[in-house]
């Protein structure tokens, strides 16, 4: 399946970051973030990315357009006939990624819409965001999407309770989805998404569509958004303080969500 992620957003919780580049390339350890997710998702054999670029894209354009620059050591023969010979091969000569500027103040409901052509006649494809990690076993939650019918599947996980509730009930179906609520719920909205293409439907031709508002509230209270339960390891990065955090695993050689070799 095609892999979408949301890069677009300004992460103003961030700003000490979030001034100078998009919140998916703060970095964690020698790599951005957005590489890590990817990471995770190639590591289930899930090599095709769409991108959904806004704030700051040309950063995110210029780490893939010279990714072997960053990633290999190199030789150059300068003169009149310059050469560049790169020395290492890597996992992600596999990726292709598709880099879709979705606007900078496009909201994440709009910006999944614009990206509907890359998705050729795919049935399904896999969505998330640009600024968490984890532990998930994508494929796993693929096939629980595939067993349950539904036009979406999300992720639930119990880390920080910052973002969209979800109220599940025991056979895995979501009820009702609260963006950032006051109360806490057992589980969050921990992205990761497996998603049927008529999920398009719910998308209006709206710049101002919040994906996590009206559209996974209709589907919700339609029956149409289930929840992959997620017992393990999740973590956003939406401040400086789980930046740093994120970061110490890594370097610590502690990080949960690397489960790729």
């Amino acid at each position: 399946m095609k892999v979408v992620i949301l890069c677009g957003g300004k992460g103003t919780r961030l700003r000490e970051e979030t001034e100078f580049r998009p919140k998916p390339m703060v970095p964690v350890g020698e790599q951005p973030i957005l590489w890590h997710i990817m990471k995770t998702y190639s590591h289930y054999g899930h090599n095709e990315f769409v991108l959904c670029l806004g704030y700051k894209k040309e950063l995110i354009i210029e780490f893939f357009h010279n990714y072997m620059w960053h990633t290999s050591d190199v030789t150059l023969r300068l003169g009149s006939n310059p050469n560049a010979v790169f020395h290492d091969s890597h996992a992600e000569e596999a990726w292709r990624v598709t880099l879709a500027n979705t606007g900078n103040n496009t909201m994440t409901g709009y910006r999944v819409r614009q990206i509907r052509r890359y998705l050729g006649d795919d049935e399904h494809f896999l969505l998330t965001y640009g600024d968490g990690v984890g532990s998930i076993d994508i494929n796993q939650s693929i096939k629980d999407h595939l067993s349950n019918g539904k036009i979406c599947t999300i992720t639930a996980a119990h880390p920080p309770g910052r973002f969209g509730a979800l109220s599940i009930d025991p056979g895995g179906g979501i009820h009702r989805f609260e963006e950032k609520p006051l109360r806490e719920f057992g589980y969050i909205n921990a992205g990761y998404m497996v998603c049927h293409r008529r999920i398009f439907d719910y998308l209006p031709d709206d710049p101002n569509t919040m994906l996590e508002e009206e559209p996974l509230r209709q589907l919700a209270a339609e029956g149409q958004l289930h929840s992959y339960c997620h017992e393990g390891f999740w973590q956003p990065m939406d401040t400086y303080q789980e930046m740093l955090y994120l970061d110490r695993l890594w370097q610590e050689n502690r990080a949960p969500w690397k489960v790729w070799k």
